[in-house]
């Protein structure tokens, strides 16, 4: 046997050019898989975070009947007196915000955006002293200012800036209903606008102080829901679990519901559910070309060199020493591949990681599911790039077995007279 490992090893150094393209057909297959595999779970981490950090927060209260008539933003399923919760959460600990969603349609000033129109919106009220505690709006400011308490003014996102064509000092005029169905209009200053790194904000993103919108609606100091910031790394089901104790502690004349950013999601979750599906789908594709490829090559390797292996069976070589020096030379270069695809993998994943492909210029008009703007980064996944390492090493050697077998069912004078 260790005559069959030594010729199997100098003929890895004997035929160089055939070994380097070889393992060359692997390595690039193996970079590929890292790489891509990188990219989509990298977009399915960066989405999830910008939820969070810009949509959801990690736990949101809400009045029990609010979350079944959501979408409808009612005003009068309220959380009553929110700046009193939101003290006694800082009183157990929890970081959080009282904020007010409503409905409206915006009216755009002649004078400033050169015609009249309207758009239905959706506005958030906030608490400016808190909300970006618990919320990342803190480094995403490109124009003018962030808001002031009691004024009448608003934070836009860059993208509906752009598309109707706001600028800051403009007014635009919100015509909504209060809390108990009048009409109210509202005229805002635009004081600032706001770039982050989740698109869903960038587009429909309108800010005001929740005391102006107290004030207008009167709300007399409800807020519609309170957000609550924890840690990255909790487990948000049990820590919804444990401020639902809390909040049933308090002395509340409604009953308050605590949900998760999860159940919040589910269906943006169930979305990326089925994107993970199809990215299976893609990277199984990706593998199999990738196969395809480390096969044709280790065929046309052995099919190459039948007059050599008719010439070891001349001089006496059994079949299965014969199969035996095929197998390891070709696990060999499976090897040889495979550590190379990790090297090249690692090293493109390093761009990808912490530079990215920048995908901005169809990305702005282009809803893709995930929640990034424009650069798509990668993560470190070690699983993938153990799993590509035993793949590329394991095919290669299994590709081996069947010219072997081919070529050894031929008898001796047809094995030296193949061309």
């Amino acid at each position: 046997m260790k005559f069959v490992i030594s010729l199997a090893f100098k003929n890895l150094t004997r035929y160089k050019r055939r070994t380097l393209i070889t393992a060359g057909a692997i390595a690039f297959g193996i970079m590929m898989f890292i790489m891509v595999d990188s990219m989509l779970g990298g977009a399915e981490y960066e989405s999830v975070r910008n939820l969070k950090w810009y949509e959801t927060a990690s736990v949101r209260i809400y009045n029990e009947g609010y979350w079944e008539e959501r979408h409808q933003t009612p005003l009068d399923i309220n959380i009553p007196e929110g700046a009193s919760v939101v003290k006694k959460l800082e009183e157990s600990g929890y970081t959080a915000s009282a904020r007010t969603v409503f409905s409206g349609d915006m009216i755009l000033n002649a004078e400033d955006f050169g015609e009249d129109g309207n758009l239905s919106v959706q506005v958030t009220a906030i608490d400016t002293a808190k909300d970006y505690d618990v919320f990342h709006y803190g480094d995403t400011l490109v124009d003018g200012r962030f808001l002031e308490p009691n004024e009448e003014a608003v934070l836009l996102g860059s993208w509906l800036a752009e598309d109707i064509g706001a600028e800051v000092g403009y007014w635009i005029t919100i015509i909504t209903r209060g809390n108990g169905g009048f009409y109210e209009a509202m005229d805002l200053e635009i004081a600032g606008i706001v770039n982050c790194p989740n698109p869903n904000v960038n587009r429909t993103l309108i800010m005001m102080p929740i005391e102006t919108a107290d004030y207008y609606l009167a709300m007399e100091g409800a807020a519609t829901e309170i957000n609550i910031k924890l840690p990255d790394n909790a487990d948000v089901e049990a820590e919804a679990a444990e401020i639902q104790k809390t909040i049933n502690s308090f002395d509340s004349s409604v009953k308050l519901r605590a949900l998760d950013w999860k159940y919040m999601a589910s269906d943006y979750l169930a979305m990326v559910e089925a994107k993970r599906g199809g990215t299976g789908i893609v990277l199984f594709l990706i593998f199999i070309i990738a196969a395809v490829g480390i096969s044709n090559t280790m065929l046309m390797a052995i099919y190459e060199r039948i007059r050599e292996l008719g010439m070891m069976r001349s001089l006496g070589m059994s079949d299965g020493k014969i199969r035996a020096s095929f197998v390891i030379e070709a696990a060999g270069i499976g090897l040889i591949g495979s550590i190379l695809g990790v090297i090249l993998g690692i090293l493109a994943n390093l761009y990808v990681i912490y530079i990215g492909f920048d995908l901005g210029f169809f990305m702005r008009d282009m809803d893709i599911g995930f929640r990034i703007q424009s650069v798509m980064r990668g993560i470190w996944n070690i699983d993938t790039i153990a799993g590509a390492f035993f793949a590329g090493t394991l095919i290669s050697t299994l590709v081996a077995f069947i010219p072997t077998g081919r070529a050894l069912k031929m008898d001796i004078p047809s094995c030296l007279r193949h061309q």
